[in-house]
């Protein structure tokens, strides 16, 4: 099944059916909001490699792996705005002892910026270098953070999200999913193929976020108003402005990535998710499914892509595929009629 909003996306959604077939996914989507208005929706494939599976649709919700760090992220924002953390330059051992010698040096700024420079080693926590002065994307820092969330609100992350945040915003195609429901989407990994993330934990701390790409475009759109969505403002702005603007500390060497609360920040990086040509204003987040949330403040717009590939492929460079979705989204917009 495919849907095309408008064909001026074309380009776009065709590019999206080529990478489609190199990484081998069974299933993609392409979902644009623009002034709030629905300008492309696009889906392609099934969602699992059997003949008889369903055709994707803008039901269907795809697990969206690394993405899920943007939900810690403002839940971490939502406990600095009630006060339940008093500044992310503190150390995490002053809310957490237990990694107080572990993790001495290490404040909630480095973990939300990928600088804090620990490593789980086989459940014990070592450094790789010291906090502040480096930048490795390790998932230590996440496991902190949403241990940090569940102390703080006495709520596991999934539940402090859901009342918060995915229930005010009628998020509904949104959650850490523990059950098989028609909807859901199959990762195809080296043969086999499941639908759910390790554990099949409800707590929020695991890998089993669904989304669909209305939603997860709805997600991105939230972030660019400022938490105010059809004359309703659920939470302040200063949660999303934080979320958003620059954390990554002042001494990090320049070629290393910059982060928002954990959202990659366009800059001229080595690593950078983020195409040459989209505005400076522009942030990102990306999962190893191939999924993809971009908003461009510029453009007044967020641009989804959804797939469902964890297969490495060695023909396929991630980097520069996301880099050339970007920028060809960015163009598009730029061409967009009004």
């Amino acid at each position: 099944m495919t849907t095309a909003v408008n064909g001026h996306f074309k380009k776009l959604n065709d590019y999206a059916a080529q990478m489609q077939g190199v990484i081998g996914a069974t299933a993609a989507a392409v979902y644009i909001l623009k002034e709030g208005a629905v300008v492309n929706e696009w889906y392609s494939g099934r969602q699992a490699a059997a003949e008889k599976s369903k055709l994707v649709c803008e039901h269907t919700q795809f697990n969206v792996a690394s993405i899920r760090k943007t939900y810690l992220a403002l839940a971490v924002s939502l406990l600095v705005e009630i006060g339940l953390i008093s500044c992310i330059d503190n150390e995490l051992g002053s809310y957490l002892p237990e990694y107080r010698e572990a993790a001495r040096g290490v404040t909630i700024r480095h973990l939300l910026t990928h600088t804090h420079g620990l490593i789980d080693d086989g459940g014990s926590i070592r450094r790789e270098f010291a906090s502040g002065e480096g930048w490795a994307y390790r998932n230590a820092g996440i496991a902190m953070l949403i241990q940090l969330v569940n102390h703080l609100s006495g709520q596991t992350l999934s539940e402090f999200m859901r009342e918060n945040v995915i229930e005010r915003y009628q998020l509904s195609e949104t959650g850490w999913r523990t059950a098989y429901d028609e909807s859901l989407i199959y990762n195809y990994y080296e043969d086999h193929e499941s639908w759910v993330g390790p554990n099949n934990s409800a707590a929020g701390d695991q890998s089993n976020l669904f989304v669909s790409a209305r939603n997860l475009a709805r997600w991105g759109y939230i972030h660019l108003v400022k938490g105010q969505l059809e004359g309703i403002r659920c939470l302040p702005p200063s949660v999303f402005d934080r979320v958003a603007a620059l954390q990554t500390p002042n001494q990090l060497p320049a070629e290393l990535p910059r982060h928002g609360y954990l959202w990659w920040l366009q800059r001229d990086t080595l690593l950078n998710e983020l195409g040459e040509r989209l505005p400076n204003d522009s942030y990102q987040i990306l999962g190893i499914t191939g999924c993809s949330c971009l908003v461009i403040p510029r453009s007044n717009a967020v641009v989804v892509r959804m797939y469902n590939q964890l297969s490495s492929v060695a023909s396929y460079n991630y980097l520069n595929d996301i880099r050339h979705f970007g920028n060809l989204a960015y163009d598009l917009l730029s061409t967009y009629p009004r």
